[in-house]
């Protein structure tokens, strides 16, 4: 069987611009911890506004209503288009569901990317395309996997923002307002299936880091390399 596509077990993928982008969202604190480390991400970010700080928004919960992505176009083949979602836990739903998602038979490895880079905020000094575009395999093996016609869907069933991000927020308010960026967790199923009917399925869970200022619909900043409680 071909190599599964988008595994996103985050092992092997650097993190290195987050380290940066998601230490601005909570100042000085660790926002992260993992692993029996005592900091998941230290470092400070430049500062981006100077407009007045606003609160940021409540926790969603795994209560965050769901909203599916928009029907995607002809040059990002099967990937959707990002949603028109401004609460952090939806978006960071949709965007799970898009990354565990693909469809080699209608889809060109370079439309994935495209499809997939839609999603990205366009603040280049957080975007960190590294940890996203890392997913996806190289164009030989997504040929192969075409030959195997191997697709896959997925769906989140619940998301949330990790308990040492809750905590770090609850520390020091104000320092989301610097980026507006968020850590959510997300737990799903992916479910995959090959030519001459193979198929399969498997439970899915990821951290993403998820941009989403005031008035503005949200967009993916990162995918980190382990999950967050």
């Amino acid at each position: 069987m071909p190599k599964r596509l988008l595994p996103l077990s985050g092992h092997g993928i650097g993190w290195s611009a987050n380290r940066r982008i998601l230490a601005v969202a909570i100042g000085l604190a660790c926002l992260l911890a993992i692993a029996g480390t005592t900091a998941y991400l230290t470092g400070r970010g430049e500062q981006h506004r100077s407009s007045p700080a606003s609160p940021p928004p409540a926790s969603s919960g795994s209560s965050a209503p769901s909203q599916d992505a928009q029907e995607p176009g002809t040059e990002t083949g099967s990937v959707p288009r990002p949603p028109r979602i401004s609460d952090p836990v939806a978006f960071g739903k949709a965007a799970a569901v898009m990354l565990w998602s693909y469809d080699t038979r209608a889809t060109s490895h370079e439309q994935q990317l495209v499809g997939m880079e839609a999603w990205m905020t366009k603040e280049s000094q957080y975007s960190d395309w590294s940890s996203v575009s890392a997913q996806v395999p190289d164009p030989v093996l997504w040929s192969r996997m075409a030959d195997q016609r191997q697709h896959a869907t997925a769906s989140a069933s619940e998301g949330h923002y990790p308990s040492a991000f809750k905590q770090a927020l609850a520390e020091d308010p104000s320092a989301i307002t610097e980026a507006y960026i968020y850590a959510v967790t997300v737990t799903g199923k992916q479910r995959i299936g090959w030519a001459d009917g193979g198929s399969g399925a498997e439970d899915r869970s990821v951290t993403l880091a998820v941009q989403c200022r005031p008035s503005q619909d949200c967009s993916l900043v990162a995918i980190a390399p382990r999950v967050a409680p």
